[in-house]
């Protein structure tokens, strides 16, 4: 199975988070005319989140979400080498498949997690993450700054790591470059 590099491929935690609290649209809204998918680990991973919050069973019924499960040496190798790297007991496998696919096919992927932002960048693997990919969406006006304000309050709420507190979308966004005042 072949994924266009235009693709972006999601790690569980977005995914998990954002259907939790019933923001899972913005996350297909923002995407617009990008294929999204996710590797057949993040799907195991979400199939396991469904026993304790079932609201993650809207991404595994998504019709927008593409799975991939693959049998190429080449994304089994990459993943086997990332499994060594960066798994602990049952963690990570997720990100493993994400990495996995940005390595193999070349397109961007979107983690939230520092390691595995770190073996992105290693391997010149298109890396996006949460923050950015919302404020591309300001930017761009798809979303608003203060609907933004309200998800990433709202993640947050769910324990949610974001690179901020309650209420510091704004000034962290400034603070580190990600958009202009005039952009907000």
């Amino acid at each position: 199975m072949t994924v266009p590099e235009s693709a972006l491929v999601f790690d569980t935690g977005p995914l998990r988070h954002f259907s939790n609290k019933g923001w899972l649209g913005v996350l297909r809204f923002v995407a617009g005319q990008r294929p999204v998918y996710i590797p057949d680990s993040v799907e195991s991973e979400l199939n396991e989140a469904t026993e304790y919050v079932s609201a993650t069973r809207a991404v595994l019924d998504a019709e927008w979400i593409n799975r991939h499960r693959s049998t190429d040496l080449d994304y089994i190798e990459a993943f086997a080498h990332l499994e060594n790297r960066l798994v602990v007991g049952r963690k990570n496998r997720g990100e493993c498949g994400v990495l996995a696919m940005g390595q193999i096919y070349k397109c961007e992927v979107v983690l939230d997690d520092a390691e595995p932002r770190t073996i992105a960048a290693e391997k010149c693997i298109r890396v996006t993450a949460t923050v950015p990919l919302l404020c591309e969406a300001i930017r761009t006006k798809q979303l608003t700054t203060v609907m933004v304000e309200a998800l990433a309050d709202d993640l947050l709420e769910s324990k949610y790591y974001l690179p901020f507190g309650r209420g510091g979308f704004r000034s962290h966004v400034l603070e580190n470059g990600l958009l202009d005042w005039d952009e907000l």
